[in-house]
């Protein structure tokens, strides 16, 4: 095993599994109402108030601004307003910043795996892999959508914002190779949830550019709706309403980036709402803050109890990731997720390709593995032989060169749960999360049946060219199993057990969801269970993760949702 391949595999994993590529549309939108919330008047009066301006809450939004006066209050900045910090070639270093403008922020699970949370308009759209598919049938089924309506909102999304990938040799080496070794049939170029093998919709243009929910605020109308960044809410207000015998939200406190407080309330009509769009963690994270959540958890933090809601924080999922990092004889292209098989065993595979590195990423990591264990205090949970290893690995990188690529896999659902808990009353620090990775024996199943497709492929007739022949898979897991990815102890029977291998280096893929979920936390109409005027809409109802990448859905739902509120809201008016 040469040193050089050992380069290569930490510089590809730090560069392409850690953090996607980032690039943005050279032609930003000229909101006019989108403001800093140093700017706000320090009350505020609204029909809506939507928490979050992520992949959800900006299609949400401006849907909503086309009936009622909607105030969209988000945590982070604009992705619009620094041009050279979201171009391509400085996607590392956007994605490492820890300082105030930084579009991610940061965070350890309790399992171990280096993860992170969107801060920017746009949210989780603005940091992905930018791959978009549907959700299927059967989950739109489930999940108690309309069908039809369901079309209609995401083909609103796909006009704005999805764009067909180029397909070049990389990506279409390993489509050739699922097909190969019988991910079948082809599905070819499509949205649609398909098992097989398919090429998906993405969120970059043919230059290049990123395309986020961000753009879907040129939907708004510019008279109904005021966004403002840099606004943190602290807190969801609450009064008790004595006709209905339970608390109604009526407003919510939110601070400036000077840390000037200013409150939001709603106009004075029943039909009026809060609406939280948080995503999986910042959604049950604001709850409870605001007094909703387990009682005797929220009262040791001396929060005042609103509503005693166990279920707040609980059914924590993320759809773990597991990889193999190949080498290549010869050059490839730069590419993100496009292609995808989808497995009859309920794994996914995809592959991303050549993605560079800037010489002061080891450093970077680095800080990002201190800045975390620093501010929670978790590196106390891990073994400080760990913690060393993983500091030796980054630092060894020096300016590497990357050829080759990432074949990975995550499953379906998944079956195993976590929760969330408070760790500070403050809603800038991260709570504590913990997703229990593979805690049911049907997600390592599905996670060994995956690992063996990727095998498969690589070791197929149409994927040769891409492969040195004298480094068979042995060698590959070899590899990775000398790289600390995470903060899970390893074991020696990793090399030769495929179950050992997902446990001891599985990654997230940035799909958690959960916390909030339809039925036990919201009802069907994602109102919050036992409270007047509040509804969650985002991830953090999924009970999984809908199809191969849940950006799709998630903008979708905003759309959806936004929908079904204007609609309701015009036939109670003409009453």
């Amino acid at each position: 095993m040469g040193w050089l391949q050992v380069q290569f595999i930490c510089a590809f994993l730090a560069g392409s599994i850690f953090f996607n590529a980032l690039s943005y549309s050279g032609k930003a939108p000229n909101y006019s109402f989108v403001k800093e919330a140093t700017s706000a008047p320090p009350i505020l009066s609204y029909d809506y108030i939507v928490i979050g301006g992520g992949s959800c809450g900006c299609p949400l939004a401006a849907t909503l601004s086309q009936g009622a006066r909607v105030l969209l209050l988000e945590r982070g900045c604009s992705p619009y307003t620094n041009p050279e910090k979201i171009d391509m070639k400085n996607y590392v270093n956007s994605l490492s910043d820890m300082t105030p403008s930084s579009f991610a922020q940061q965070f350890i699970s309790k399992d171990g795996v280096l993860n992170a949370r969107a801060k920017v308009l746009g949210g989780g759209s603005v940091l992905n892999a930018g791959f978009y598919s549907r959700a299927s049938s059967s989950y739109i089924r489930d999940a108690g959508w309309n069908e039809s309506l369901a079309k209609n909102s995401y083909e609103w999304v796909e006009k704005k914002v999805v764009f067909e990938p180029p397909m070049l040799q990389w990506q279409s080496a390993v489509r050739d190779g699922l097909l190969e070794v019988g991910v079948l049939p082809n599905n070819g170029y499509s949205f649609d949830h398909l098992n097989g093998t398919k090429v998906g919709g993405s969120i970059f243009d043919k230059e290049g550019h990123r395309h986020t929910a961000a753009d879907l605020l040129e939907y708004a109308d510019p008279r109904r709706i005021s966004v403002y960044l840099h606004a943190t809410v602290h807190k969801i207000l609450f009064r008790f309403n004595e006709e209905k015998k339970r608390p109604q939200a009526y407003g919510v406190i939110f601070k400036d980036s000077f840390g000037n407080k200013h409150r939001a309330f709603l106009s004075m009509k029943a039909k009026n709402e809060i609406i939280l769009s948080a995503g999986a963690i910042g959604s049950p994270q604001l709850l409870m803050l605001s007094g909703i959540g387990p009682a005797s958890h929220l009262q040791a933090h001396g929060i005042k109890v609103v509503l005693d809601q166990p279920l707040v924080g609980q059914g924590m999922a993320d759809n773990p990731m597991n990889v193999l990092m190949v080498p290549s004889p010869v050059p490839v292209e730069v590419s993100l997720i496009q292609t995808v098989g989808i497995t009859k065993s309920g794994s996914f595979i995809e592959t991303a390709s050549a993605l560079s590195i800037g010489h002061s990423w080891p450093e970077r990591l680095q800080g990002i593995f201190d800045f975390v264990s620093n501010q929670t205090s978790e590196h106390s949970m891990f073994p400080q032989e760990i913690m060393n290893s993983i500091a030796d690995t980054i630092v060894s990188l020096v300016n590497p060169t990357l050829k080759g690529g990432v074949i990975l896999e995550k499953i379906m659902g998944p079956k195993s749960t976590g929760h969330l808990e408070l760790l500070t009353t403050d809603p800038n620090d991260n709570p504590s999360v913990t997703f229990n990775y593979f805690k049911d024996p049907e997600d390592l199943k599905m996670c060994v049946e995956g690992m063996k497709t990727i095998i498969d492929v690589i070791n197929s007739k149409a994927f040769s060219r891409f492969r040195y022949k004298t480094m068979p898979i042995q060698t590959l897991i070899n590899l990775m199993l000398q790289l600390h990815v995470n903060l899970r102890p390893k074991h020696a029977s990793a090399a030769f057990s495929l179950e050992q291998y997902c446990i001891d280096t599985v990654l997230t893929i940035w799909h958690y969801h959960g916390g909030c979920q339809s039925g036990k936390v919201v009802d069907h109409n994602y109102k919050v269970i036992g409270v007047e005027a509040l509804r969650v809409i985002d991830g953090s109802t999924f009970y999984g993760s809908p199809g191969t990448n849940p950006q799709a859905t998630v903008m979708m739902l905003g759309r959806y949702m936004g929908e079904k509120i204007i609609q309701k809201r015009f036939h109670q008016g003409r009453k």
